[in-house]
């Protein structure tokens, strides 16, 4: 499929390109995670000023789970009681944290009107499949279950997250419709690897290996599965789920120049296919990962605000 960059897009591509900055293939998992970590600095619009910002520890299995809580100044309530949105950041479950995705949590908290819990959940390759999924089902339990002592209504909670971050959501979602809740209002899947068998023509067509490269989605891949029959399994790649009826309304996003952008598609199909109703926002010229550049790309606004208004709509 050719892709055009918009020219905003095609811009940063070339200082990316022209930074000289070594492919995350190249180093080390800690190295990766430090590049990524100061680039938001470049590309992270000025975030909103909240209500209230606070550290929240998950009880977990293995421990606990850390997680942040963001409570906007206009918050939607009933009874005493917020929406809110559970979210997982990006970052190919390797890279990636809560100061990361800190802005397009903000964003999405005074966006929708509603609270916001990021959730930092284990990485690989210290920490490998199926671990990120288990701490994202857990860390979507104890909200649901606790959701009136954070102020949350427990009808009204939605799930989300962005590349391997909608991954996880995914899920989620399919954990929740399975293992008897906890019940979903939404998910917003932004980006989202849905299936690691990688067979897809966005992950052959060179138009799409921009940022996230072929190669370093293998990278990705090779750190967090243990190995082939992991793709196969639905905690892996949701997309292997052979039934999608049942679980709750989606927003799911693609973007051209994106080696996931074809399984996100199908995806949204297939959702839709089931009987979900599904909004489905495709960007021709971005690439993966804009979603959270809002200082350089008009469009990540444009994103966040729409998924902001997509969540209202929820309830």
């Amino acid at each position: 499929m050719p892709v055009v960059l918009d020219p905003d897009a095609a811009a940063v591509y070339k200082a990316f390109q022209e930074a000289g900055r070594p492919a995350y293939e190249t180093l080390t998992a800690d190295e990766a995670r430090a590049y990524y970590s100061q680039a938001r600095f470049a590309t992270n619009p000025d975030a909103p000023e909240l209500a209230r910002v606070a550290p929240l520890a998950i009880p977990a299995p293995h421990g606990t789970i850390p997680a942040r809580l963001y409570v906007p100044n206009q918050l939607r309530r009933h009874d005493g009681l917020s929406p809110a949105l559970v979210f997982f950041h990006g970052g190919g479950w390797v890279i990636g944290d809560l100061d990361s995705h800190d802005v397009v949590c903000r964003q999405l908290a005074a966006q929708g009107a509603l609270i916001v819990i990021s959730v930092d959940y284990r990485l690989a390759p210290e920490h490998k499949f199926p671990a990120a999924a288990d701490d994202a089902i857990a860390a979507t339990r104890w909200v649901a279950a606790n959701a009136r002592q954070l102020g949350i209504d427990a009808s009204r909670l939605a799930i989300g997250g962005d590349s391997a971050g909608g991954n996880l959501a995914a899920v989620a979602a399919l954990a929740a419709r399975d293992g008897n809740g906890p019940a979903i209002a939404g998910q917003v899947l932004i980006y989202p690897a849905t299936d690691f068998a990688m067979t897809h023509r966005s992950h052959s067509e060179p138009e799409t290996s921009v940022l996230l490269t072929h190669s370093v989605i293998r990278w990705f891949r090779d750190h967090y599965l243990n190995g082939a029959a992991d793709i196969h399994d639905w905690r892996a790649s949701p997309a292997r789920a052979q039934n999608l009826a049942g679980l709750p309304p989606a927003y799911v996003l693609t973007a051209g120049a994106d080696p996931l952008r074809d399984e996100g598609d199908e995806y949204a199909e297939r959702l839709s296919q089931a009987g979900v109703p599904v909004t489905y926002r495709h960007y021709p010229g971005q690439f993966h990962g804009f979603f959270t550049m809002g200082k350089l790309l008009r469009q990540a606004n444009v994103a966040v605000s729409e998924i902001g208004v997509w969540l209202k709509g929820l309830g």
